[in-house]
């Protein structure tokens, strides 16, 4: 009897859940798709719950910020660390000169940085890390407003701190509720709600944020005019009305833009054949190689700007009523042509369709 009890206990297949349900036979991609989308409602209901715990030390920390003489410093170990690197690059890019300082390396020499005119910003999940500690008796005799975001409103942290946002999650979304998941996007949600709420108060504009990122695309849609890409000079391809059709082709070859303007006696542009009126215009009449231009041309050419930004062009180009377009005369008050613009010259500056 001992052995055949023995036998039943060996045989006895243990659960692998907490529920009871066996998962040797799941389907791999399923669990996956489920872990995701059971991330993605944990961290939502985790956001929402930091987001009712928003109250007037948000506006506080706006405020002080906003009127800092001198620079937001912010510390973070860790997940807490990146984190705070993200904040102080929106920060910057925004009109609130912000940067990242390491606790350790702060602590050992680097806190010369901070001056009485700047405001410091800690972030740490639990409020108690023992990097931090050491920096608050400087600080305070330095006299600089402290911020604290932590998910402990009682911490060493938050005691110690004049502005306390709290972050405050149930659980981490990693299955193990270790991982820094639901609390790094609190806080970092947080961080660009007070980005936001900074660049409302600082009536902060395109313009403004366009001189943060000159070099970038972002920089380029803001700031990039028609004038800095438009061909001028030779490189415009331009005949007089009474020339005939065949040397109107020869321009159009040589200048390599795929169309060929037409001006009138006094300068001023008022026609336009591209290649596709030219084949059109050869179906139509084999003979119409020596016609003059005036007779076959179109008429009031779509023309724009100089200074109207390029994004702007191109986005005009894609959208045209008739049909795409894929170039643009310039012209000025009078409507004389000081330049082309073609679809090219704005896609190799790196600018595309929004």
């Amino acid at each position: 009897m001992k052995t055949k009890s023995r036998q039943v206990v060996k045989n006895r297949k243990k659960p692998n859940s907490k529920s009871g349900k066996k998962t040797n036979n799941h389907d791999p991609k399923r669990q996956d798709l489920d872990i995701a989308k059971n991330v993605f409602r944990d961290e939502i209901e985790g956001l929402k719950r930091v987001s009712e715990q928003i109250d007037d030390s948000f506006h506080k920390a706006v405020d002080v910020i906003y009127r800092c003489r001198g620079r937001l410093i912010i510390f973070g170990v860790g997940k807490s660390g990146l984190i705070a690197k993200k904040i102080a690059a929106t920060l910057t890019s925004t009109g609130t000169p912000s940067f990242y300082l390491h606790p350790v390396e702060a602590a050992h020499g680097d806190l010369g940085l901070v001056t009485g005119d700047d405001v410091v910003f800690f972030l740490s999940k639990s409020g108690m890390s023992d990097e931090l500690r050491p920096l608050l008796p400087t600080l305070r005799r330095l006299g600089v407003t402290i911020i604290a975001m932590t998910g402990n409103a009682k911490s060493f942290l938050a005691e110690h701190s004049d502005i306390v946002l709290n972050t405050q999650v149930d659980h981490e979304a990693c299955g193990l509720d270790l991982a820094p998941t639901t609390s790094t996007t609190a806080a970092l949600v947080m961080g660009d709600a007070l980005a936001s709420a900074l660049i409302k108060r600082r009536h902060f504009r395109p313009e403004d944020f366009a001189r943060f990122h000159p070099s970038g695309i972002l920089g380029k849609r803001l700031t990039l005019r028609v004038s800095e890409l438009m061909r001028t000079g030779d490189a415009v391809p331009l005949v007089t009305h009474d020339t005939a059709l065949k040397d109107a082709l020869f321009e159009m070859m040589d200048k390599a833009v795929g169309c060929v303007g037409v001006v009138d006696d006094g300068g001023k542009l008022y026609g336009i054949i591209t290649d596709g009126d030219l084949k059109r215009i050869l179906v139509r009449n084999p003979n119409a190689m020596d016609a003059p231009v005036e007779t076959v041309m179109t008429r009031d050419p779509k023309t724009i700007g100089e200074e109207v930004l390029a994004a702007a062009a191109l986005n005009r180009m894609e959208l045209n009523a008739s049909g795409p377009l894929t170039m643009f005369f310039i012209t000025d008050d009078d409507g004389k042509p000081t330049g082309i613009l073609h679809i090219h010259d704005i896609l190799k500056a790196g600018l595309s369709v929004e």
